[in-house]
């Protein structure tokens, strides 16, 4: 991929965000508490977990072994960091989930075309497109990867732990009530484990010092933070007086 259509690509991403990131706040994202089933067909939770975060984490190794740069300590080391998100993601949180709700396949379609042009976005630039003594040594002790590293990893901390909150939340397999999350984060925020993602993105575009990095953290806000504004609403018509007592907010403490 040449230098410039790399970049333009990145534009067209940052662009895209944003159509996304609209269109998001005048409609509902259909899976999880807000499951619609004008998205399509729909398919076990787990099974649509497990296809929609998968062929990021083959497509990162595919295009690792692509990359001369292979050898190189630093890139594969970023690559190490990424993959614990998807590691986690693909092969591990599908099978903790509870109950038998169910994804369309629609959004599951959607989850997989973005995680494999962002699969692109990342590991062109890693291993490609990044100059070559870009990630030397001395890149594992500077501010950005000492920073990026530790936001991160507290990101996928607050995640971890939100989405233990959330999968505790149902009493059996055949519970299918709504329940409020409480703990940790959700004490401040209704999306909590939304919280713990954008940090870790943030932490990962600091980490990278990377304009793809920062595209994707972009993506990771567009899609989010409208998706946590609706989940406040729908708490908001279902726990009322709950929900005004706490005073909880959306994704922000005492922000939004």
């Amino acid at each position: 991929m040449l230098e410039s259509a790399f970049y333009i690509y990145l534009y067209v991403m940052t662009g895209i965000a944003l159509i996304v990131f609209i269109a998001l706040n005048f409609v509902d994202a259909g899976y999880g508490i807000n499951y619609s089933p004008k998205w399509g067909k729909a398919i076990n939770n787990k099974l649509a977990w497990f296809l929609m975060e998968f062929p990021i984490f083959l497509s990162m190794i595919i295009i690792y072994l692509c990359s001369d740069r292979r050898v190189e300590p630093v890139p594969f080391i970023i690559l190490l960091i990424f993959q614990s998100h998807y590691m986690q993601r693909a092969l591990i949180f599908p099978f903790l989930i509870k109950g038998k709700s169910k994804m369309p396949l629609g959004i599951m379609f959607m989850g997989i075309c973005f995680n494999i042009l962002n699969s692109v976005m990342q590991g062109y630039w890693i291993f490609f497109e990044s100059p070559e003594s870009y990630y030397s040594l001395s890149w594992l002790t500077s501010p950005q990867f000492i920073i990026g590293t530790l936001l991160f990893y507290t990101g996928m901390g607050i995640n971890l732990h939100s989405d233990y909150i959330i999968r505790h939340l149902r009493k059996s397999d055949d519970d299918t009530r709504h329940y409020l999350p409480k703990g940790g984060l959700f004490n401040y925020v209704t999306s909590a484990n939304y919280l713990g993602e954008l940090i870790e993105w943030l932490g990962f575009a600091i980490l990278t010092w990377s304009v793809s990095g920062l595209v994707f953290f972009i993506w990771t806000f567009a899609n989010l933070v409208p998706r946590a504004r609706s989940i406040y609403r729908r708490y908001k018509t279902e726990f009322t007086t709950e929900m005004n007592d706490k005073k909880l907010k959306r994704i922000f403490p005492f922000i939004y």
